[in-house]
């Protein structure tokens, strides 16, 4: 039994910085989140897998011979179990664990039309398993499948026809009587099984070399073939073969890549071009593993072949394509002393632009990314505490350029920060803070003048107090703002000859006014803060269609102002 969410909550606050988007779940035994994907809702779900056991058994005087016997007799509450994360802009939103007999594990989770999930990953007892899941995370159908061999799955990929395909490896059966026997094959082979949307099984098979067979990753092409890569490893040599077949199963080419240093795949991705990169990892002169990404068509040409070289072994256990042809990749750098998670970002001719560590002083590690909506990235793994022998789920959300990113704050956290560090002005009666997060000036001090939008010495003493300080608030919240509005208002007294006249000559005064503050404002501030401001700052003029009023009539004094709102992201 996992614990309850309000302390789970607790414990993510305590193991991580309040302002950055990292959450880690501490349980008893060793847990990973090993896949993610982001919802219709935009909420992020991520698959791993958690233990419990029972300490005594469930009947007095019942004796087993071995642990096998005495967890098939506890209740399926205990074991390994499918652990189903959500999670919103802030938090963990719900949890959900998948009780299956014979105990159960995910390595992979996929998308269904429907806002559910497909699940894969395998039982203790060796057979390999697909769920597909509702949107709550309830069992729509259960598939284990496998043959009486030591089979292994690595991965499932969604289908254009809204199935999947489950990549994974299984030993050679040397029995004429199977079905999926292929002579010539290796000690160990590629097993592919294709299941439609509603759980049958299309075909199975079997591939490889003469060697021992890995798969590891596959991904469909544009005309509906498959290209799937996997390890290949002989003698004390570790090599790839990248292979393509048809949505049948049919072998259209393998390519066995022959490398004098060893080489180890990761994952494979379909690029916007409709060409393939792989990462991979590759032994430099020092057995030190460095990355390396190789770019190919659908006829196995080799377009870009490059060594990401590093200072400490690195992997990339997943990538991702960003709309600008970008690549994230996440997976993990190791020293002597520790292993941290490693994000890095590429672009198109894998040239690296930026890349940084996260985790402690203990084993930390990426296992795969998501590109969600807003062009963040979810990214699930694991992390051990300090001098604890024990792995944590681990979920972050990085920026754009690959640095944390913050939680995202609701307008009344924000409401309450604004009066916190406002509190004199309000106090003082200088301005009014709204819960919609506008800012009003009500310091009759600080109006215009009638016609006028120059600001006057006690306005600009005004301004720059104000603007230091909330400046400092935008620079904390500014993965959450989307805009900071300075908005012109006048009075109904100026220009007048007739109503069209008036509201046009209102109109430009009011939109100088808001450009006379903007301007003295950002010309106030350093170039870094400019840059955000120019991100942000939106200039508007309202003539006087928002009129102060006072007891029915207006007060023409406080409407010859400005005023400030901020306007959060939508998430």
């Amino acid at each position: 039994m996992h614990y309850i969410l309000t302390l789970l909550l607790l414990i993510t606050y305590l193991n991580a910085k309040q302002e950055e988007f990292s959450i880690i779940i501490d349980e008893p035994f060793n847990n990973a989140l090993l896949d993610v994907t982001q919802d219709y809702d935009r909420k992020i779900s991520a698959i791993g897998s958690i233990k419990s056991y029972k300490k005594s058994s469930t009947k007095k005087g019942s004796a087993y011979t071995n642990a096998f016997d005495y967890l098939s007799s506890l209740s399926n509450s205990y074991g390994s179990q499918i652990d189903l994360v959500k999670i919103d802009d802030k938090a963990i939103t719900d949890r959900k664990s998948i009780n299956l007999p014979n105990f159960s594990e995910a390595l992979s989770v996929v998308k269904t039309p429907q806002n559910g999930y497909f699940v894969g990953g395998f039982t203790l007892k060796g057979s390999l398993l697909v769920l597909k899941l509702d949107s709550n995370g309830n069992i729509i159908f259960n598939k284990t499948f496998g043959t009486s061999n030591k089979d292994k799955m690595s991965k499932i990929i969604l289908l254009r026809d809204g199935g999947i395909l489950a990549v994974g490896s299984s030993n050679t059966t040397r029995s004429s009587h199977d079905k999926l026997f292929e002579t010539g094959l290796g000690l160990n082979d590629i097993y592919l099984t294709r299941f439609s949307s509603t759980g049958t099984m299309l075909w199975s098979k079997k591939y490889g070399t003469e060697y021992d067979d890995e798969g590891i990753d596959a991904v469909e092409a544009n005309d509906g073939s498959i290209v799937v890569l996997s390890k290949t490893q002989y003698d004390k040599f570790k090599n790839i073969t990248i292979m393509r077949i048809t949505e049948n199963g049919n072998k259209i080419w393998l390519k066995h890549y022959i490398n004098e240093k060893n080489t180890i795949a990761y994952k494979i991705i379909k690029l916007r071009d409709n060409s393939f990169v792989a990462s991979l990892t590759q032994e430099d002169e020092i057995n030190k593993k460095q990355i390396r990404l190789i770019k190919f068509d659908i006829q196995k040409n080799v377009l870009l072949d490059k060594v990401i070289h590093t200072s400490y072994s690195s992997v990339l256990n997943d990538i991702k394509e960003y709309s600008d042809s970008k690549l994230i990749g996440v997976g993990y750098v190791q020293d002597n002393y520790n292993t941290d998670g490693l994000a890095m970002l590429f672009d198109s001719s894998f040239s690296l632009l930026n890349q940084d560590h996260y985790g402690g002083d203990e084993y930390d590690s990426f296992n795969a990314v998501a590109i969600l909506h807003n062009s963040q990235a979810a990214v699930v793994g694991v992390s051990t505490n300090k001098d604890s022998q024990e792995s944590n789920m681990w979920i972050v959300k990085l920026n754009r350029d690959i640095s944390m990113a913050q939680k995202s704050r609701s307008s009344i956290d924000l409401f309450n920060e604004l009066s916190r560090v406002f509190k004199q002005e309000v106090a003082e009666d200088r301005i009014i803070i709204k819960e919609d997060l506008s800012i009003d000036i009500i310091d009759k001090k600080l109006y215009f003048k009638t016609g006028q939008y120059l600001l006057n010495s006690e306005q600009k003493q005004f301004l720059e107090k104000f603007s230091t300080k909330l400046l400092e608030l935008l620079h904390k919240y500014k993965q959450s703002i989307d805009t900071l509005e300075i908005c012109g208002h006048t009075s109904t007294e100026w220009g007048v000859s007739n109503f069209t006249n008036s509201y046009i000559k209102n109109a430009k005064l009011s939109m100088n006014r808001s450009y006379s503050t903007l301007s003295y404002i950002f010309n106030k501030q350093n170039i870094d803060t400019q840059k955000l401001l120019s991100n942000i700052l939106k200039g508007s003029g309202l003539s006087f269609s928002k009129k102060i009023m006072l007891n029915e009539r207006e007060d023409r004094e406080k409407s010859r102002r400005v005023s400030f709102k901020i306007i959060l992201r939508d998430e």
